[in-house]
């Protein structure tokens, strides 16, 4: 059988291959690693079926820099331009809240840009659980806190 070798024709020059359109993969070293945090897909509750569908995803992880400190981390897209919501983690399930982790001032809100997207970064004072059940929920305005207009149950991480 005869051997094939194969030679680059450019050795010494790395190469960014990406599948997604020709737009170039970003690396970012300081994002967290999906496996070691708590992870939820965002979804516009059933009874605004018609009204409103804003999705998203959620996470919260431990401070990569304070174990004593938890990160949080929101983004929505299909939201009202220009609106502003609220969010927070809290502990329980959507629909079975239990109180806010950490204070609610740490939570920067969501600021929605003319493409109906936002997303906002929390650092939080409390460490990160191990166990428990938890969920990050999206508020209509900082006026109207008890409507909930996307919500997403928090699944632990696998490590």
């Amino acid at each position: 059988m005869k051997a094939h070798h194969f030679v680059s024709l450019t050795p010494l020059v790395p190469a960014l291959v990406s599948c997604g359109g020709g737009k170039p993969v970003e690396i970012n070293p300081d994002a967290q690693n999906i496996s070691t945090r708590w992870n939820a897909v965002h979804s516009a509750p059933a009874e605004l079926a018609g009204i409103s569908d804003i999705r998203g995803e959620a996470w919260a992880a431990k401070d990569p820099k304070d174990q004593n400190k938890t990160q949080a981390h929101v983004s929505i897209s299909n939201a009202v331009p220009n609106a502003v919501h609220p969010w927070h983690v809290h502990r329980g399930e959507c629909g079975s809240d239990q109180g806010i982790a950490g204070p609610p001032d740490a939570y920067p809100p969501l600021k929605v840009s003319g493409d109906g997207k936002a997303q906002a970064n929390a650092d939080l004072a409390v460490t990160m659980p191990r166990s428990g059940r938890y969920f990050v929920n999206v508020h209509a305005s900082s006026k109207n806190m008890s409507r909930i207009v996307a919500c997403g149950n928090l699944a632990p991480p696998s490590q």
